[in-house]
């Protein structure tokens, strides 16, 4: 795996499992009455919140599973189920309505007062575990070993990536209403649906990767990695 593959594959499988669009609907029900500064500030600190969480596990992660002895074939297979698990929730649910309580006394506060209030209610369970839950921790800690090989360079790649990601899901929360008048209901559930899609596929590949490295020949070489070089 090239670092532009590993770049391009880490941001796809982040975006998936985190999936701004798709969320998009929750934080505007979430920030329902707020003025348009204050939604942004909050924004801007869930952003940030998940590059420094996802970043301490990007570090840290292959250090713990060396810790607790767990191989990364194993890990990749769990995290794999876990992906699943997830998309198949995206592909048949809708969460929209699960944080559709109403802003609670906004008016007088500053953006920032707003913001920090609101912040602090959605870290659980908005910010954890629906964006930033078991499976992006997992994919988090397999794409650093992935880019270990890389040294200096993947690890800037990696942070660099989920960095990218953190702006993309500011950026698209800023863009809420603009975003759930374009799309609409349908639309929002079809995007929803679309990526659960796509994470499923990406889980399967991770478990097909994990069998594949903790076994000798029981899973091809074209499918662990379909689009690599083998002959």
């Amino acid at each position: 795996m090239s670092q532009a593959e590993l770049a391009v594959n880490f941001f796809v499988a982040l975006f998936a499992l985190i999936d701004p669009i798709g969320n998009v609907p929750l934080f505007a029900a979430a920030t329902l009455g707020a003025a348009a500064a204050g939604r942004r500030m909050v924004a801007v600190y869930i952003g940030l919140f998940v590059a420094a969480f996802l970043i301490f596990f990007y570090f840290t992660g292959v250090g713990l599973l060396e810790f607790f002895g767990i191989s990364m074939p194993a890990f990749r297979i769990a995290g794999g189920i876990i992906l699943f698990i997830l998309g198949l929730d995206m592909v048949r649910d809708d969460f929209t309505t699960m944080f559709a309580d109403a802003a609670e006394g906004i008016e007088g506060q500053s953006a920032r007062v707003y913001a920090k209030q609101r912040f602090e209610r959605l870290i659980v369970p908005f910010a954890m575990p629906l964006l930033i839950g078991p499976g992006a921790i997992s994919t988090v800690i397999i794409y650093a070993s992935e880019a270990k090989s890389f040294g200096l360079a993947g690890m800037a790649i990696g942070c660099g990536v989920i960095a990218a990601v953190a702006v993309v899901l500011v950026a698209t929360f800023w863009a809420s209403p603009i975003i759930s008048r374009v799309l609409g209901r349908i639309g929002m559930s079809i995007v929803v649906r679309v990526l659960g899609l796509i994470l499923c596929a990406l889980a399967v590949q991770f478990v097909l990767i994990g069998v594949g490295d903790a076994t000798r020949g029981l899973i091809r070489a074209d499918a662990k990695a379909p689009y690599a070089d083998h002959r």
